[in-house]
């Protein structure tokens, strides 16, 4: 099945709203900004499907007009279920000038013998932020499925100015990488990747802070990177999607007090 959602947002008096959506089933856009004043528009992407079956093909596009601020939410785990031909998602983020994006959603779960590939392609103008995450389980491990799948791959590429500055490329094919191994997840069964850029963001105090936050966590494993635009990359690993998802979750809420401070 090919579902596709389209959302565009507009600012009117210094406040994000949705200007256009459409989406097909199962997908479905819901508004659940609680401050109607805020100038920051929330939205999830809800599903009425159990997850991602064999066949699927998922296209999303999202547009932000000038200033506007938009945070994307999803509604629950990403199931992605038993497949033989496999399944496809991809992701358009066209930013204008001065917008903010941000999308942190729930953890993947590929179930045994499932076959996915996403590609993420972001468009940044000049003044922009962009918060961009990940989780990725090793799949359904009290089934006995700890790395079943087939294969996972998510790449995201993100563009400043229609050129490429930030290429992200999270390929796991455990057939073939012994994901156990020295240099891979070295018996960490999670793993987790936060992307966040900024013109005027501080990098040095944001991997500070990074660091000094996920210092307190346990059992967790991380990183911190400057990249070649003015941001930072976070990656995590462990054993729990959702103490990961809440690293992200509070990563995000430090680098907004920050860049809004």
């Amino acid at each position: 099945m090919i579902t596709r959602s389209q959302i565009t947002a507009g600012l009117s008096n210094s406040r994000t709203y949705l200007k256009n959506c459409f989406f097909t089933t199962p997908l479905k856009i819901a508004n659940i900004t609680e401050n109607k004043n805020d100038h920051c528009l929330q939205l999830m992407l809800m599903s009425s499907s159990p997850g991602v079956l064999d066949g699927d093909e998922y296209q999303i596009k999202i547009n932000l007009e000038e200033d506007c601020s938009l945070q994307l939410g999803t509604q629950s785990y990403q199931r992605l279920f038993e497949m033989k031909k496999g399944a496809l998602q991809t992701i358009e983020v066209q930013m204008s000038k001065g917008a903010s994006f941000c999308y942190l959603p729930h953890p993947s779960v590929p179930h045994k013998s499932s076959h996915f590939v996403a590609t993420n392609n972001i468009y940044m103008s000049g003044g922009c932020s962009l918060t961009w995450g990940e989780v990725l389980t090793c799949g359904r491990k009290l089934n006995g499925e700890e790395f079943a799948f087939t294969k996972y791959q998510n790449l995201t590429k993100i563009f400043l100015n229609r050129r490429l500055m930030v290429k992200e490329n999270l390929l796991i094919i455990p057939s073939q990488i012994n994901v156990k191994s020295i240099g891979q997840l070295e018996g960490f069964t999670h793993q987790a990747s936060l992307i966040y850029i900024n013109e005027t963001a501080s990098v040095t105090e944001a991997i500070a802070e990074i660091n000094n936050k996920l210092s307190v966590e346990e059992n967790i494993c991380f990183g911190v990177s400057g990249l070649p635009v003015n941001g930072v990359i976070v990656r995590l690993l462990g054993h729990k999607a959702e103490q990961l998802y809440n690293c992200l979750q509070d990563l995000n809420e430090l680098l907004l007090i920050k860049q809004d401070a």
